[in-house]
C-alpha cells in the first residue's frame, strides 16, 4: 500500500493543480475528504481557533501534533502540516519532522517568522522575519532529518505579508528552494491576486512548484492560479470559519426559540453523524470479534405504515413513535426485548420515516410503504433475517410473558 507521502507526490506529478482543505480535528477532516478534495491542510489558524486560542505559536508541537495525528488517522488522503517556524530553531525542526514523519504526516509547511509567530492576518502587528539562512538551515535540517524520501518539506516565505517587497521575497523563496525545499509557499494578504501571480512569473526554480493561499485574494479561481504556475493551492480556514457561522446561527436561534424542532433544518439528522464517525463499521467489528449478548436472535420491528385510523394521532410521527405514558411505543418494545436478552434490533421505517429515530438500533426505510404490504417492508431489512429472528408489528405492545 502507498504511504500518504507517496500520494502526494503523485498528486504533485499529475497535470495541473492539486487542492487541499484546511481542517482541525478528525471530524472535519473526514467532511473534507467526502468532498473530494486532494488532501488536508492541518491548519495551525483551525487548530488554535479549535482550542479557543490564538494563532500565535500558543500551542505546543505536542498539541499541534496530536490534531496533526487525529486527521489523518480519520482519512485516507494525504495529510499536509501547517509547523509554523518550526516551533523553534533547527534543532526543534529535527525533532519536529521526525514525530510528524513517524505520525505518518505526508508533509509539513515551516515559516520565516520569527518565534512566537503572529497570524498572518492579524493586524496591527509589527512583523519580524528569521533571517534568510537561519531559515534555509531549517529547511536542510528537515531534508536531512526524513527518513521517507517521499515526505514533502514545503518552505514558506511571509516576506510579503510583511511588506518586505518582491525582491525580497523572491531572494527568500530562492534560497529556501536552493536548501533543498521540495515547495515554495509565497503569501500575501493583498485582496488582489497581483503579487503571487508576479512571484509565480519571476520564480525561476522550475523544479521546485510553488504554493499558495487564496484566502484574501478570494475571487481568483484554482484553474487561474495553476495556469500561472502554481501546483498546490490551500483553502486553510474555511472549515472552522464554516462552522463557526452555522453554530453561531443555530445556537442562537435555539437560545431565542427554546425548542429543538426551531433549529432542526439547519442540522444534520443524527444518522448523518453515525456515517461520518463510522457506528457501521462499528457494529461489524461487533459482530465479528465480540462475544454474544443475546441468545442469537434479531428482532425486526415494522414500523413503515400508516393508519388512517389513528389520524390526527399520526399526523405528524409514525405509529412507533406514539406516546404511551411518557415513553414512546418503541421505547416500550425495546425495553421488553432487551429485558429478554433481546438486543440485536432493527426498525422498518417509511411514513415519516425522519421521525422514527432510535438509539442503538439499525434501520431500514420501505419508501414504498403507501402501495406495498408487510412481507414487502420485511424484506427491506432481508439481510437481518437469516438465522433465528423475531419480527413484531410497531404498533402493538407485549409483555415479556409473551415471548
Amino acid at each position: 500500500m502507498l504511504s500518504k507521502a507517496r500520494k502526494l507526490r503523485e498528486l504533485i506529478a499529475r497535470p495541473g493543480p492539486i487542492t487541499i482543505i484546511g481542517a482541525h480535528n478528525g471530524l472535519s477532516g473526514r467532511i473534507g475528504e467526502e468532498a473530494g478534495f486532494d488532501g488536508l491542510w492541518a491548519s495551525g489558524f483551525e487548530i488554535s481557533a479549535s482550542w479557543a486560542v490564538p494563532d500565535a505559536n500558543i500551542l505546543t508541537m505536542a498539541e499541534s501534533l496530536s490534531a496533526a495525528k487525529m486527521m489523518n488517522d480519520a482519512v485516507k488522503i494525504p495529510v499536509v502540516a501547517d509547523c509554523d517556524n518550526g516551533f523553534g530553531n533547527a534543532i526543534n525542526v529535527i525533532r519536529c519532522v521526525q514525530e510528524y514523519e513517524n505520525a505518518g504526516i505526508a508533509a509539513m509547511c515551516i515559516e520565516d517568522n520569527v518565534f512566537p509567530k503572529r497570524c498572518s492576518f492579524y493586524a496591527g502587528v509589527k512583523r519580524e522575519l528569521s533571517p534568510v539562512e537561519e531559515h534555509a538551515g531549517k529547511i536542510r535540517a528537515a531534508k536531512a532529518a526524513q527518513r521517507d524520501r517521499d515526505f514533502v518539506v514545503i518552505a514558506r516565505t511571509e516576506a510579503l505579508i510583511a511588506g518586505w517587497g518582491m525582491d525580497e521575497a523572491l531572494t527568500r523563496g530562492r534560497a529556501y528552494a536552493d536548501a533543498g525545499a521540495d515547495m515554495v509557499l509565497i503569501h500575501s494578504k493583498s485582496k488582489s491576486p497581483d503579487e503571487v501571480l508576479g512571484f509565480a512569473k519571476a520564480w525561476d526554480r522550475p523544479e521546485t512548484p510553488l504554493v499558495c493561499v487564496p484566502t484574501i485574494y478570494k475571487d481568483i479561481k484554482v484553474e487561474d492560479l495553476g495556469k500561472a504556475g502554481f501546483k498546490l493551492v490551500i483553502f486553510a480556514n474555511h472549515a472552522v470559519r464554516s462552522a463557526v457561522k452555522a453554530m453561531t446561527e443555530t445556537l442562537q436561534t435555539l437560545k431565542k426559540n427554546m425548542f429543538t424542532g426551531s433549529v432542526e433544518d439547519r442540522v444534520v439528522p443524527l444518522p448523518r453523524i453515525y456515517e461520518l464517525v463510522g457506528v457501521d463499521q462499528m457494529s461489524t467489528d461487533e459482530k465479528a470479534f465480540m462475544p454474544s449478548e443475546s441468545p442469537g436472535v434479531t428482532a425486526v420491528i415494522l414500523g413503515a405504515g400508516q393508519s388512517q385510523g389513528l389520524l390526527p394521532l399520526t399526523e405528524n410521527v409514525p405509529k412507533p413513535m406514539l406516546d404511551i405514558k411518557g415513553k414512546t411505543l418503541i421505547e416500550r418494545q425495546i425495553e421488553v426485548l432487551n429485558a429478554c436478552g433481546i438486543k440485536d434490533i432493527a426498525v422498518v421505517r417509511g411514513y415519516k420515516k425522519e421521525a422514527l429515530t432510535v438509539p442503538n438500533v439499525r434501520t431500514y426505510d420501505n419508501d414504498s410503504f403507501a402501495s406495498t404490504n408487510e412481507i414487502e417492508s420485511l424484506f427491506s431489512a432481508k439481510k437481518e433475517l437469516g438465522g433465528q429472528f423475531l419480527f413484531l408489528y410497531g404498533d402493538i405492545l407485549f409483555e415479556r410473558g409473551h415471548l
